[in-house]
């Protein structure tokens, strides 16, 4: 009888604490090491590879984090631009992509925007940024808070700017 008492005391002690989750926090799916395709009437937009993805379907919300890349492709198909971060969403709904930290946007000409958030307009072909960036390019080094381009980096703009620029005039003779 003591030996059962003994056993029983100690199986409280023994087991592990049980934590309850509710359905809302657990993802609905959920990958390693994926790669997901962006694609309008065929043609291939973009292609995100993710280290972890969890998908939420009620929320219509995916969240990737542990680092991400997207590769963006232009109306040709061709590769125009690259962007890597450390964590981001994808609202199901829209395609968009929002961004966040050590985020790294380059385009193939050489373009470099460097800045913690960035949010890609999947509609629109269009990132923007509302936070402190640095834009570096062949011409020119900018910094400025808030940002806008089109997603090859072809043409952009740059609020609140100081920085650098080559100008080349034009000599009277």
């Amino acid at each position: 009888l003591l030996l059962l008492l003994c056993f029983a005391s100690c199986e409280d002690r023994v087991r592990p604490p049980v934590s309850m989750t509710t359905g809302q926090q657990m993802p609905d799916q959920e990958s390693w090491n994926s790669q997901v395709v962006f694609s309008d009437s065929g043609s291939v937009r973009a292609v995100l590879d993710a280290a972890h993805i969890r998908m939420y379907e009620e929320r219509r919300e995916t969240l990737l984090d542990s680092g991400l890349v997207v590769n963006f492709y232009d109306r040709d198909g061709k590769h125009s631009s690259r962007l890597t971060s450390d964590r981001g969403t994808v609202n199901d709904q829209t395609r968009d992509l929002e961004a966040f930290d050590n985020v790294v946007f380059t385009s193939d000409s050489g373009t470099v925007v460097k800045t913690d958030y960035l949010f890609w307009d999947n509609a629109k072909k269009k990132v923007r940024s509302d936070r402190f960036v640095t834009v570096t390019s062949p011409k020119e080094r900018l910094q400025g808070y808030g940002f806008e381009a089109d997603q090859g980096l072809k043409n952009y703009v740059v609020y609140r700017v100081s920085g650098e620029a080559q100008v080349h005039e034009k000599v009277k003779q």
